[in-house]
């Protein structure tokens, strides 16, 4: 019997694994500026949809004057930029630009060709019940890795 422990791991360390392969070879033609700090801030700010600086230094437990020095440099970089919101002007959300989206597309590519690699391999049955098993490990199973405490006052009103 498999050991679910283990198969996630393995995945886990796969599309990491894919993600640095990919990034370490953009070192050799000078298109990744990003440190590995700031990748990791990168991450985490798309991962928490237009936070603003306190929501992602919280997010990350940074202090916001470290939080605020992060984005400063990934804002001069060009791969973030602040978007002011509409109902309270002086909250403003973080937002990644196209250059990152550019270099984010790596591992959106990877996840898109494992997704459909599963959908070829597993019967429509099989795969909604797949799909259905991941949203619950997701929704259920990792309130641990929730973003509770964070939330946007006025998600939706940032653009």
């Amino acid at each position: 019997m498999l050991d679910l422990k283990e198969v996630l791991h393995n995945v886990y360390g796969k599309l990491r694994l894919h993600f640095y392969m990919q990034v370490y070879s953009r070192f050799e033609n000078r298109e990744a500026t990003l440190t590995t700090v700031e990748t990791f801030s990168m991450e985490a700010i798309t991962t928490l949809d237009h936070p603003t600086v306190a929501q992602f230094a919280k997010a990350m437990n940074i202090s916001t004057s470290n939080a605020a020095y992060r984005v400063s440099s990934l804002i001069k970089k060009g791969y973030l930029k602040k978007i002011q919101s509409k109902d309270d002007l002086r909250t403003f959300y973080l937002e990644p630009t196209p250059k990152y989206q550019k270099y984010n597309r790596i591992n959106e590519a990877y996840i898109k060709v494992i997704a459909d690699r599963v959908k070829k391999r597993l019967s429509p049955e099989d795969y909604e019940k797949f799909t259905e098993t991941l949203d619950m490990i997701d929704k259920e199973l990792m309130t641990d890795v929730s973003f509770t405490g964070i939330e946007k006052k006025d998600s939706g009103s940032r653009k």
